[in-house]
């Protein structure tokens, strides 16, 4: 699909659907697509059907992105598991008809990252934590490079999210991985909620390069002031009801003349329990207005 500055459905919208409800609800409300969750496309197969009819239920269905690959600095023997992990969901990225697939740096886990700064003995994947910047940056770049000639194996493209709670989480540290791992497969999500608790602004999102940018996540925040933000409670707000400036964001996006798609990425759990039909239709509204 080409049509310019494509709305997405995100599976987070209805997190406690299936992918037959979330293609339902992107077509009922006119959604230009679906940037899908490899849970949910598991969760089809495991319940066994198979993947022709994977691939059938999304015939036709625009699926630029989907998510997610976790944790890719891995090292040593946990390494050679992430490669694992790559290469099966690219697998099922490809039977899905999907574009893009996102890739996450970690350790996901956040309680790591607070047992790191507290100097607690918690038994928890650390990923880099502790490494020098230029460890981090060149080890996850090293991991990356490869990651990306596995998805180029299956004609796919990687986008890169820096979750903020991260050592790697600002635009700035993202770009040098993305630079040294020297991929022109691999690009990035800008992400409104990582980005300002990262303490990125808009004016550094409209200082890139629109090529860099795959997609973005259109979402909100309560109030963060400093320290390693909690999505769990920081996210738990509808969009549009938060201090995040959408417009300002978005604008800032559209400044670099980036016109690709927009997912409605959503953490607030009174949404995610209520019609999901009538939340999409919400978000469908105000991405619409966002982004013109």
């Amino acid at each position: 699909m080409t049509k310019p500055n494509q709305l997405l459905l995100h599976s987070l919208v209805a997190r406690n659907a299936t992918l037959a409800i979330d293609l339902d609800i992107a077509e009922e409300v006119g959604f230009d697509g679906i940037e899908a969750s490899a849970t949910k496309l598991r969760a089809f197969l495991d319940a066994g059907f198979s993947e022709a009819e994977l691939a059938r239920l999304l015939e036709g269905v625009n699926v630029p992105g989907m998510g997610f690959l976790i944790d890719i600095e891995r090292q040593g023997e946990a390494r050679k598991q992430l490669m694992r992990e790559a290469d099966e969901l690219f697998r099922l990225a490809s039977v899905a008809g999907a574009r893009g697939v996102q890739v996450l740096t970690g350790p996901v886990d956040v309680e790591a990252v607070r047992a790191h700064r507290q100097g607690s003995p918690l038994d928890l994947y650390r990923g880099l934590l502790g490494r020098t910047l230029e460890d981090q940056i060149s080890l996850t770049a090293r991991n990356l490079a490869e990651i990306a000639d596995l998805a180029r194996n299956h004609g796919l493209l990687l986008y890169l999210e820096a979750l903020s709670w991260t050592p790697l989480n600002t635009i700035e540290k993202q770009l040098q991985v993305i630079n040294r791992a020297g991929r022109d497969n691999v690009r990035m999500v800008i992400d409104f909620w990582h980005c300002y608790t990262s303490g990125d602004s808009p004016d550094d999102v409209a200082r890139l390069d629109k090529d860099i940018i795959y997609g973005v996540h259109v979402c909100d925040s309560l109030p963060f002031s400093g320290g390693i933000p909690n999505e769990v409670v920081l996210r738990d707000v509808p969009t549009g009801a938060g201090v995040i400036d959408l417009k300002l964001w978005a604008d800032a996006v559209k400044a670099t003349g980036y016109d690709g798609w927009w997912s409605c990425e959503l953490f607030c759990r009174k949404q995610q329990q209520q019609n999901s039909y009538d939340v999409a239709r919400e978000l469908y509204a105000r991405m619409s207005m966002l982004v013109g």
